[in-house]
Formats: structure tokens, sequence, C-alpha cells
């Protein structure tokens, strides 16, 4: 009777030596942690659809972020629920905003920690759209540049280390780079949602980032799930543009567009493990019906191993801890 003489299983017979040939390792460097801070005190308000995720204000972020630093997390990204929504997201570019006064705060206190702000307006309009919207109910691009440039610009002069357009207009990434190189911010990087798709996966952020918009959708701005030629084309022109760091949203959909990017692209990449995936995790180990820790970190390494370079996840601090 003839033996193999290859054994794959020689090489995964204990612990060590699964570990010393494993391809793709996870580590806490790899994580930004996303963070909602609301105005007021003495605040943190449970988001139904994220267990463990809250709506904080600013003396209560306090902690959330001591503990960040504490397990090494280098990065927390900041979304903002304003006091008041207009139609021009005036609150988004406020310089003494809720975003503004988060920035400041975690600047002076843990200045080592890098402080991203997602710069969009679906927060801070009574419309809950990304961009000004027009007589006719369509978004109007280049309105919408103005007013993100703005936004961008007030974010650095709280002192953040990184500003991340989300909202998928065309042109945004160059006119905020002017903008910021135009007013002394050079060194403020740039990381640009670069591949967003137009996603139902986003639905539990919209709880906590009290963003849904109020008409319609966001499927003329955001990216058809359908294509991955397309991002690979959106990408190239926020490179161009002036983008330090990549992102494709969501992540664990999309690991295929990730690849793509990866092999293509030779810039930062991050992806974003989104709302929706956190939570059907964890749903599902509430129930009973998969074990979490076991599944948060293979999701983690399968968008790893895809080919991101950062990961942002509401997972970070959980993922820290067992990383140890």
């Amino acid at each position: 009777m003839a033996f193999p003489i290859t054994r794959m299983r020689r090489l995964r017979k204990n612990e060590a030596l699964r570990r010393m040939v494993r391809e793709t390792s996870l580590s806490v460097d790899d994580f930004i942690y996303p963070l909602f801070v609301v105005y007021g005190e003495n605040k943190k308000i449970p988001v139904t659809s994220m267990p463990g995720v809250y709506q904080l204000s600013c003396d209560m972020l306090e902690s959330e972020i001591q503990e960040t630093v504490d397990l090494g997390i280098p990065a927390v990204l900041l979304f903002g629920i304003p006091e008041n929504k207009d139609a021009v997201a005036s609150s988004a570019y406020d310089d003494n905003g809720v975003v503004q006064q988060a920035v400041r705060l975690i600047k002076d206190r843990w200045p080592e920690l890098l402080v991203i702000t997602d710069v969009c307006l679906c927060e801070y309009t009574d419309h809950g759209h990304c961009g000004v919207v027009t007589g006719t109910g369509t978004i109007d691009n280049d309105a919408t540049l103005e007013l993100l440039a703005q936004e961008a610009l007030s974010h650095a002069k709280a002192g953040a280390d990184i500003v991340a357009p989300s909202d998928m207009m065309d042109g945004r990434i160059g006119y905020i780079r002017e903008a910021l190189d135009a007013s002394g911010f050079a060194d403020t990087a740039v990381m640009a949602y670069a591949a967003k798709y137009a996603s139902g996966f986003y639905g539990p952020f919209r709880e906590a980032a009290e963003s849904a918009p109020q008409f319609g959708d966001r499927k003329t701005y955001q990216m058809d799930p359908a294509n991955s030629r397309e991002a690979l084309r959106e990408i190239e022109l926020d490179i161009a543009e002036g983008a330090d760091i990549i992102m494709v949203k969501p992540a664990l959909a999309y690991l295929d567009v990730i690849a793509r990017v990866r092999e293509r692209f030779n810039h930062p990449l991050a992806a974003y493990n989104v709302s929706g995936e956190y939570a059907m995790v964890k749903a599902a180990a509430a129930n009973g019906w998969l074990d979490e820790e076991r599944i948060m970190m293979e999701v983690l390494t399968a968008i790893k191993r895809a080919g991101a370079d950062i990961i942002i996840t509401y997972f970070a601090r959980e993922a820290a801890r067992l990383l140890g």
C-alpha cells in the first residue's frame, strides 16, 4: 500500500508549528477604533443594534480613550452627532462642533494617539444625505465640495492627524487636499473612502450616527455592489488627487475588491469592517449560534489576508485584548 510522501498535516500537528508557518498575522497595530461623539455631559447612550457601542459625550469619552490607549490601539475614528441639523450641515464645519471639541480633548490628553475624523455631511444635514440637495432632490456634487473642504479644514485646525472623506463626491480628495495645503496643513493626511459601496450593511451605523437619509437612497453617489473594476478607477482617481491612504468599505462582502486593490496599488490600504458585519456576529453569538471570539478573529484575519494593511473595526478593543 502506497502512503503519501507529502503530508500537509505535518505542519499542523501542534500550535507551535501552526504559528511558525502562519501566513497572515493580526496585530493591534492594524486597528482603528470608531467612536460616536454627542453634545452634553454624562452621556453614554447604547446603540441598540450594536452591542458594546455607545454615543458618548466628551466627558464620557475620556475613559474610552484611556482604555483604547492602554490596549495599544494606535488610532480612533471620530463621528459626530450634532445638536442641530440643517440643509447645509453647518454644524459639520463649526470650529466648536462636537467632533472638533473631541479632537482637542484627545490631542491635549493623549497626543500620541492618532485622531482620524470622518468628513461627511450626512450626520449634520436635516435630509440625511452626504451632499447639498438641489430643488429637484438631486445631490449637487460641486457645491458639496466647498462644504467638505470647510469641514476637513475645521478638523485639521482642531488637531486631527488624518481627515477621512466618506461622501463619495467626485473630486473631493483634490479639493480637500488643496484647501489643507493652502491653509498650512500640508502634513495633515487624507484617508479616502475610495471605494465605498451602496451597501445594506450600514443599517446599524445609521442608528448610531443618526444619519439615515430622509428620502431616496445614496445609490447615485455610492458604488454599485456589483462593480469591482469601477473600484479600481475610483481608487486611481483618489490617489491622483492626493490620497495618502485608500479604503474599501464594507470589508467582509468585498474581500475580492480588497484583493484586487492590493494587487494593483502600493498605497496603504484600509478596510472598514462595518456596523452590519459587527452586528451580525454579535446577534448570532447572543443566540448561541456561534463562538463570538473565534468568528471575530476569523473575520479580521480574512480582511487582513485579502490585503488590508489597516482595519477599521468596532471589534478593535475586543480583538486587542485577545492579541494581548
